[in-house]
Formats: C-alpha cells, sequence, structure tokens
C-alpha cells in the first residue's frame, strides 16, 4: 500500500526530549521529525539507546517523568496539539486513537487475570454498550488465535511466547485505534513466528486501514513490511527515505553499519 497525499496522521517537529538534570541533561531525542500518514507502516529503526522508543512514547505523551523531560518541538496527531491536551483528554487518545504494543509480552500481560479479561477491559472503559465477551473473542480470532474462546479464559503463562503476543496486538486493536505502535514486536520470538507475527501486521494494516510505527533495532526485518525508513542515532533521524531506496543505497555511514549487522546464511 502507497502512502497517503493527503495531510499526515502524525506530524512530528523538532521533538527533544532530556533526561537527567536541566544544567546537565542528556539529550535523548534531539530534534527529530518524522510524519506517518493514513494506512502507511513506518519503521523507526536504530540501535538501543537511539531514541527510538522514546519518541515513539512521546505520540501519546508517555514519557515518564519527571526523569524525562519534552523541552522542545510539537507532536500533531490528527487535528490535535498532543503536547497541550488535557489529562482527560490524552485519557481518550491512548489505546482508543493510538495503541502500543511492547516487546517481551510475556511481562506487558498481567499474570493473575485472563487473557480475555485484560482485552476486554480497554473495551469496557472506551466502548460503552458493547458486548465484551463477544468482541474479545472476535478480536482474537482477527489475530489468528486458535479456539477464541479457550483462549480468552486462558492465564497469560498457558500461552507460548507467539500467542502472548497476538494477545497483545488483540488488546491494542480493542478500541479500533488510528495508529499502532509496535516497539520491537518479535524481538523475544524465534524467526518462525517473527515472521507470523510481521505477516500478521501488515494484514491488519490491509483489513483495518491501520497506520504502523515498528520500531527495531533490525534494518532486516523491514524490507517487506514498512512504506518508509526512518534511520536514528543519538537521538536524531541520520537518514530517512523509502525503504526499498534506503536499503538498496544508504548514504549515511552509520545506515550502512547497521546493514552489514544483519545476518546472511551466505557467511555463515
Amino acid at each position: 500500500m502507497t502512502a497517503c497525499t493527503d495531510s499526515p496522521l502524525v506530524d512530528v517537529r523538532g521533538l527533544q526530549i532530556h533526561f537527567g538534570s536541566a544544567s546537565d541533561p542528556v539529550r535523548a531525542v534531539d530534534g527529530v521529525d518524522f510524519q506517518i500518514f493514513r494506512g502507511e507502516i513506518v519503521a523507526l529503526v536504530g540501535e538501543s539507546g537511539s531514541g527510538k522508543s522514546i519518541s515513539a512514547l512521546s505520540l501519546a505523551r508517555l514519557i515518564p517523568e519527571p526523569a524525562g523531560r519534552i523541552v522542545g518541538g510539537s507532536v500533531r496527531f490528527k487535528s490535535l496539539e498532543v503536547f497541550k491536551l488535557k489529562n482527560s483528554e490524552l485519557r481518550n487518545l491512548r489505546g482508543a486513537r493510538i495503541a502500543y504494543i511492547f516487546q517481551e509480552p510475556a511481562t506487558s500481560l498481567n499474570p493473575v487475570y485472563t487473557v480475555g479479561w485484560q482485552i476486554g477491559e480497554a473495551i469496557r472503559l472506551h466502548r460503552k454498550g458493547v458486548k465484551v465477551k463477544t468482541e474479545v473473542e472476535k478480536l482474537l480470532a482477527a489475530v489468528g488465535l486458535p479456539d477464541p474462546v479457550r483462549t480468552a479464559g486462558a492465564y497469560p503463562h498457558e500461552l507460548s511466547g507467539g500467542m502472548q503476543q497476538r494477545a497483545m496486538i488483540a488488546m491494542a486493536l480493542a478500541c479500533d485505534p488510528d495508529l499502532l505502535v509496535a516497539d520491537e514486536p518479535t524481538t523475544a520470538l524465534d524467526v518462525t513466528v517473527q515472521k507470523q507475527i510481521l505477516d500478521l501486521l501488515v494484514d491488519l494494516r490491509e483489513k483495518c486501514g491501520l497506520s504502523i510505527l515498528l520500531i527495531t533495532h533490525n534494518l532486516g526485518i523491514v524490507a517487506n513490511v514498512a512504506d518508509r525508513v526512518y534511520v536514528m542515532n543519538s537521538g536524531r533521524i541520520v537518514e530517512s527515505g523509502e525503504t526499498k531506496t534506503v536499503l538498496r543505497t544508504p548514504q549515511h555511514e552509520y545506515t550502512q553499519k547497521l546493514l552489514k549487522a544483519v545476518p546472511r546464511l551466505h557467511k555463515i
């Protein structure tokens, strides 16, 4: 799917996020610009500590405070200036319009509640009048989990890693968001399951019209997934463009190094 040519769904301009003291801050994000259009999959790529996850958290103003501070720039979601929203408005944005899935699903799911109860929590909060049980089972089926009734009644430890991640995706989709932020969604999974999860994200984009921001350290997994890619290093975007162009003819030395770090079978 090609990106829409109308105004962006997300427009980030001059984003600056600092940690530590005001007199000697750590500039985790230092003047970042990026856009996400409707129906588009965008990858934000960089090594650990590059600032990509913090940038993604800023889209719903989820920066941990007071340790972190947004000191400059703007995030615009549709017609909303995110940094100017009141707390009540932010609650309506988070989960309902912008949803997140994270790596290590086993640590994100609560071990004392069933999977179905946890998915249903967002529905109960944001979608009054919806039959929660029916909707939960529908979501579990949509993400390819077998026997949705049984899965809804299971506890997280009773599911495999891949099934847990699919349950997390179902939870993120519970309120029909416009944007899904997938932060390293395949890191803890084996290679076969990684591909299944990535294929699922692409399929959901097609079926639901989702926009997706994919956060990853691995340029190798974005080749057949993302429409565009932003490469981030030391809090800054160092290269961006259509994915095929960036992968075939990387211009920045850092991008070239990331590509060299991708495992290749002929080197084994």
